[in-house]
C-alpha cells in the first residue's frame, strides 16, 4: 500500500453511515450466522402459521335511538330531557368501555371455560388457583378482543383472534348475550316498577284518606265550598251593611222633613176663598123706589090734609128716609156670592206628613231588620272563614295526595313499558352483523410467506450486525489504520491465515 494512502487515512474517523459495501462486508463476514438464523427463523415462522392457523371472528353492533328512557325524577315532567335523534361520538365510546367491563368479560371466560390451567404454573413464585387462573384469561381476553367504532357510522366492530374457529364464535356470541344484558342493567336498574308500584299504593291510600277527611268535613258543617260560601255571605253583608247606611240616611231625611212638614201645616189654615161674585139686585131695587115712590104719594096726600107736624106724616117722613137710605144703601153696596174649600197647600202639606211619618216607621222598623240580619251575616262570615282556612288545608292535602298519586302512577306506566320493553328486547343496541365460525384463516399460505420472510431477514440481519458488533477483532486494513492511527506494512488473506 503506498505511504500516501496510509498517511492520509491516519487520525480520519469512521464515516457516520455505514456504505452499502460496509453493509456487504459485514453480511459476507457473517455469512454463517446469517444463513443459519434465517434459515432457523424462517421454518419456524411457517411452521406456525401454517401448522398453528388464527382465525378471526367478528361481528358489529349497531347503537340508534329508537327508544327514549323517561329520566326518574321527582317532577311531574322532568326538565331538560330532550330526545336526540343521532348517535353521539361520546355514546359510541360509553359503548365501547361497556363492551370492555371487566365483569362482562370474566362472565365470558367463565361461560366458554376459558380459565385453563397456567404451563408456567410449576414455578414456585407463580400464584395459582382458580381465581387467578379466571383473571389472567380475562386480561388474554381483553388483549385478544379489538372493539372499535367504525368511523362516520352507529356501528361498533368487534373482532376475535383464535386458534379454534368454533371457540371464536362462542366468545362473540357469549360476549354479545352478556352485553345486551349488561346494557339493560345499566340503563335501568329494574327495581323502578315494584319501587313505584309500592308508591302508587301507599299514595292512593292517603289520597282515600284526604278526600274521606274532607268529604266529613262538608257533611259535618254542611259546606260544599266554604270560601265560596264565605265569599258571598262577605258580599251579602256589604250589601247590608251598605243599606243600613242608606236607610240610617232615609231616616235622618224623613225625620227632618216631618219636622218642616208640621212646621208649615201649622201656618197653613184647612179652609181657603175659592170664588167671590158681586152684581146688582134689580127686582130689589124696583121694589125700594116702587116703595120710596108709594110712601111719597103717601106724604103728600097726608099733607093736603094735614100739617108737617102731624104724627102720621112724620111717621111717613121716617118711612121715606129709611126707603131712601135703604136704596142708596142698595146702591152702594151691591150683594156678593163668596165660595170656600179646602186649602191644596194645607191638604198637600198635611198628606206628605201623613206620608213622611209612614216611611219614618217603615225605615226604622227596617233598620233594625237589617241591623239584625247585618249581625248574624257577620257572625256566618266569621265562622265560613274559620271553615274555609280548615277546608282549603284539607283540599291542598287532598290536592298534593292526588298529585302525588298521578305522578306515581305515571312514573310506574313509563316503567312498566320500560320493563316490557326490555323483556322484548326492544334497545338501544343491536346485533348488526351476527358472529360466524370463519372458515379460512386469518392469514393466507402467502401472507404467512411474505411474514416468514421478513422476520427472518429482520432477525438474521440484525443478529449478524449485532454478532459483529460485538466482535472486538480488527478486520480490515483501514480499521487499523482508522482506530489505532498506525501506518499497516503488510496484510494477509484470511484464507492465507
Amino acid at each position: 500500500m503506498p505511504e500516501e494512502t496510509i498517511a492520509s487515512r491516519i487520525g480520519k474517523a469512521p464515516p457516520p453511515f455505514p456504505t452499502a459495501r460496509d453493509v456487504l462486508t459485514v453480511c459476507f463476514r457473517q455469512r454463517g450466522v446469517l444463513s443459519y438464523t434465517f434459515l432457523s427463523v424462517l421454518i419456524l415462522t411457517l411452521a406456525y402459521g401454517l401448522l398453528v392457523p388464527s382465525y378471526q371472528a367478528h361481528m358489529e353492533v349497531l347503537l340508534r335511538r329508537g327508544r327514549v328512557d323517561p329520566v326518574v325524577t321527582s317532577g311531574q315532567n322532568p326538565p331538560g330531557q330532550i330526545s336526540r335523534g343521532e348517535v353521539t361520538e361520546e355514546d359510541l365510546n360509553s359503548e365501547v368501555e361497556l363492551l370492555k367491563d371487566d365483569s362482562l368479560l370474566r362472565k365470558v371466560v367463565e361461560a366458554n371455560a376459558l380459565a385453563v390451567d397456567d404451563r408456567l404454573s410449576w414455578l414456585p413464585f407463580r400464584e395459582k388457583g382458580h381465581e387467578v387462573q379466571v383473571d389472567r384469561a380475562t386480561r388474554k381476553l381483553g388483549r385478544r378482543l379489538k372493539i372499535e367504532p367504525v368511523h362516520k357510522t352507529n356501528l361498533i366492530r368487534i373482532t376475535f383472534d383464535g386458534s379454534d374457529p368454533t371457540l371464536a364464535e362462542r366468545v362473540l356470541e357469549s360476549l354479545a348475550a352478556f352485553y345486551v344484558e349488561k346494557h339493560k342493567q345499566v340503563h335501568r336498574s329494574g327495581k323502578e316498577f315494584p319501587f313505584f308500584e309500592q308508591q302508587v299504593s301507599t299514595s292512593q291510600s292517603n289520597l282515600q284518606q284526604a278526600e274521606s277527611r274532607l268529604l266529613e268535613f262538608s257533611r259535618k258543617r254542611g259546606v260544599v265550598s266554604a270560601a265560596v260560601e264565605r265569599d258571598l255571605v262577605l258580599q251579602r253583608a256589604s250589601d247590608l251593611d251598605r243599606q243600613y247606611e242608606q236607610v240610617q240616611i232615609g231616616i235622618s231625611e224623613k225625620s227632618r222633613r216631618v219636622e218642616v212638614l208640621r212646621e208649615n201645616l201649622a201656618l197653613l189654615p184647612p179652609r181657603s176663598t175659592a170664588t167671590i161674585r158681586t152684581a146688582e139686585n134689580p127686582q130689589l131695587m124696583e121694589n125700594l123706589k116702587g116703595r120710596l115712590l108709594s110712601l111719597e104719594l103717601q106724604r103728600t096726600e097726608l099733607l093736603s090734609k094735614y100739617e108737617p107736624s102731624y104724627r102720621l106724616v112724620q111717621e111717613v117722613e121716617n118711612q121715606i128716609a129709611q126707603a131712601r137710605a135703604a136704596v142708596l144703601a142698595e146702591q152702594l153696596r151691591p150683594p156678593r156670592d163668596e165660595t170656600t174649600e179646602k186649602d191644596p197647600d194645607y191638604a198637600w202639606t198635611k198628606s206628605e206628613l201623613e206620608k213622611a211619618e209612614v216611611e219614618l216607621s217603615a225605615l226604622q222598623a227596617s233598620q233594625e231588620t237589617v241591623a239584625a240580619e247585618l249581625a248574624d251575616t257577620r257572625r256566618l262570615a266569621q265562622q265560613l272563614g274559620a271553615d274555609a282556612v280548615y277546608q282549603q288545608d284539607l283540599v291542598r292535602s287532598a290536592r298534593t295526595a292526588e298529585e302525588t298519586y298521578l305522578l306515581y302512577a305515571k312514573k310506574g306506566e313509563e316503567a312498566r313499558i320500560s320493563d316490557a320493553l326490555d323483556d322484548r328486547g326492544i334497545i338501544n343496541v343491536a346485533i348488526a352483523e351476527a358472529p360466524v365460525a370463519p372458515v379460512l384463516p386469518k392469514y393466507s399460505g402467502w401472507t404467512i410467506l411474505a411474514v416468514a420472510l421478513a422476520a427472518a431477514g429482520v432477525s438474521s440481519t440484525g443478529l449478524a450486525f449485532t454478532i459483529d458488533y460485538l466482535d472486538p477483532a480488527l478486520r480490515t486494513p483501514d480499521e487499523v489504520v482508522m482506530y489505532l492511527n498506525a501506518p499497516v506494512l503488510a496484510s494477509l488473506p484470511r484464507d492465507v491465515a
